[in-house]
């Protein structure tokens, strides 16, 4: 299965997205902010970023556009999970390049195949679960 790093600094947050992705299967990788997280990206080389947008310090767009940077880490693909879902939000989020978003609080069939998607595409694709447009 894959390995996937989870940025989010709501540790319950943190606990269900790690514990469902772990139910499936996939190994985890856990950062608190955007700076540990861009850190363990570039180390480990996860196969998927779940980022949060609302973080403490660097936000997860200004995180996003790092990770997007370095060669190393430009590939790799990165999901949006933020509770912003307005359509500017929205729209703010895809024209960051992201690969995808899925809207807090989560739903877990969403969720998992907004997962689905991002891994099948390697980043190629966009991937969003939330509400509809």
């Amino acid at each position: 299965m894959s390995t996937i790093l989870i940025v989010e600094d709501n540790e319950k947050n943190l606990k269900l997205v790690r514990d469902v992705l772990q139910v499936k299967g996939h190994s985890t990788l856990e950062a608190t902010t955007a700076e540990e997280g861009i850190r363990i990206a570039a180390e480990r080389m996860p196969d998927l970023v779940l980022m949060d947008i609302q973080l403490p310090g660097m936000n997860g767009i200004g995180a996003l556009r790092v990770l997007r940077a370095d060669p190393a880490t430009a590939a790799i693909p990165v999901i949006a999970v933020t509770a912003s879902v307005m359509q500017q939000d929205r729209n703010l989020i895809t024209d960051a390049g992201f690969d995808g978003y899925v809207a807090k609080p989560i739903s877990l069939k969403e969720f998992l195949e907004a997962v689905r998607i991002a891994l099948a595409h390697g980043g190629q694709g966009t991937a969003s679960a939330g509400a509809p447009d």
